[in-house]
């Protein structure tokens, strides 16, 4: 194993991540609150950590293969946790180093869950940094899926490779180079987003922290109630406009820049994805017009944001939907396990593999009524190698599982199946909220046992990066030369 360019690109993202921790500071500076000394502190120790890391390798030179880059996306995650958790413990929320990890896991993997009460209280630091910490890790999520997950073949994700081969010095330079467009790309989407708030009616303050946490389908609100403290529908329909830009792959924005427009209204994964969504609106604005007697245009703004939100991964919540049903209730559910496009912000299973699954499910029904037929399974007008029919399937049967045993596990500690099973879901699709009285959309995690917060933290990092990226460094022969 190559350690050095491991250590050295850690050291790199600890010195950023120390950078981005002056901002915060110079808010609270700015709103004369003490928390500045905190952000500074750990903005210090955090570039200090990042400085050492980076000149104990200095001139120290090995090529990134693959196994590295397995134990390097794992490893760059968890220690972005960790320091980014340093100003939460050290600031005047009183939170254990349980909870103060738990909170920047769930930052940085855009889960949204959070574990702190009365926002309203908090310092603008603190509530601009977990909105930044959702934001990094977006933009974190959409490289690793161009430059990383399809090189590393994760889950079936090769299926959207830069090239034709594998080799890494061929893919890496392709990669750093649409990373760097897809960084602007960002930027300029989360400007628009943060002006649109803000002519919507929102403050300058919360325009721009609802902004880093709309693109990024984070989910992390200045408020405990959420976007129902706004109470106002036109901010809605931006925030859910937003939320589905979030939710589509980036990498076709390039390409409509660049002049190919169809193939960002042409993907049959936007496709999918967005009468999955339309049908889900309808379906849901139906049940709880006639189930609760809701007004008609009211249905439809509630329901149009909080699917969109759910489905999404975001974590917005503008009503509590534990009130609207058992229908749905379920809807959500499943919702929440489906999740966006793939090479976008928003997480969960993908739209692409439940199409892939499809596919395969088709086929085999026609082979068994046509043995000696060949059938060749299309996406996007390619065929679907079997390398990537395999990788989906065991995606989701590893999906299932972990969902099962962390599910499990969190009953262990008390919670009803509901709880622990929505909470598991929540934390593996990285959407936030969970379901009933405890996780549920007007709910925290406050309460949850210390041990199970461990356990949902490992659970947000499973999910963010596709699993198998960290269960492959668990197992004996990733270690062996």
């Amino acid at each position: 194993m190559k350690f050095y360019p491991i250590i050295k690109i850690i050291g790199i993202f600890l010195i950023i991540l120390g950078l981005f921790m002056l901002l915060p500071a110079l808010i609270d500076a700015i709103y004369q609150h003490p928390n500045y000394k905190v952000f500074i502190l750990s903005s210090l120790i955090t570039s200090m950590v990042g400085f050492i890391l980076l000149l104990s390798v200095w001139g120290k030179q090995q090529q990134l293969g693959l196994r590295e880059a397995f134990l390097l996306t794992t490893s760059t995650w968890v220690a972005i946790a960790i320091f980014s958790s340093i100003p939460f413990y050290m600031s005047d929320l009183s939170l254990n180093f349980t909870d103060a990890f738990f909170e920047s896991m769930s930052g940085i993997t855009t889960t949204g869950a959070t574990v702190i009460n009365n926002l309203e209280i908090q310092s603008k630091g603190v509530l601009i940094w977990r909105a930044l910490l959702q934001w990094l890790g977006g933009i974190g999520i959409i490289v690793m899926a161009v430059a990383v997950l399809p090189m590393l073949q994760v889950g079936g994700m090769q299926l959207f490779r830069l090239e034709s081969s594998d080799n890494a010095d061929k893919i890496l330079p392709r990669a750093t180079q649409i990373a760097g467009s897809l960084v602007l790309l960002y930027l300029i989407i989360t400007f628009i987003c943060a002006l649109s708030y803000n002519i919507a009616g929102m403050g300058l303050f919360d325009s721009l922290a609802h902004s880093l946490t709309t693109i990024s389908t984070g989910g992390y609100s200045t408020h405990s109630q959420s976007f129902g403290f706004f109470d106002n529908a036109r901010i809605e329909y931006i925030a859910v406009v937003f939320m589905i830009v979030g939710s589509l792959p980036f990498v076709l924005y390039l390409q409509f820049v660049r002049g190919k427009p169809g193939n960002l209204f042409l993907d049959s994964q936007v496709i999918t994805f967005m009468v999955i969504l339309v049908l889900s609106i309808i379906l849901c604005t139906i049940y709880i017009q006639t189930s609760i007697g809701m007004d008609t245009w009211e249905a439809l703004r509630r329901a149009t944001f909080n699917v969109t939100s759910i489905f999404t991964g975001t974590g917005y919540v503008s009503a509590d939907y534990m009130l609207w049903g058992p229908f749905v209730i379920a809807l959500f559910f499943f919702l929440m396990l489906m999740g966006g496009c793939a090479g976008s912000t928003s997480c969960g299973l993908k739209i692409f593999r439940f199409q892939i699954l499809l596919k395969q499910v088709i086929v085999q029904t026609k082979k068994v009524a046509f043995p000696n037929a060949v059938f060749i399974p299309l996406y996007n007008g390619r065929e679907i190698p079997e390398s990537v029919n395999k990788a989906v399937t065991s995606f989701f049967l590893l999906f299932v599982l972990s969902f099962v045993i962390v599910g499990v596990i969190l009953s262990l500690f008390g919670l009803d199946l509901i709880t622990a099973f929505s909470a598991s879901a929540s934390a593996l699709a990285n959407v936030g909220p969970g379901l009933g009285n405890i996780v549920g959309p007007t709910e925290t995690y406050t309460s949850i046992h210390i041990y199970a917060k461990w356990i949902l933290s490992f659970a947000m990092l499973l999910g963010r990066l596709e699993i198998f990226t960290v269960i492959v460094i668990f197992t004996s022969y990733f270690w062996r030369q």
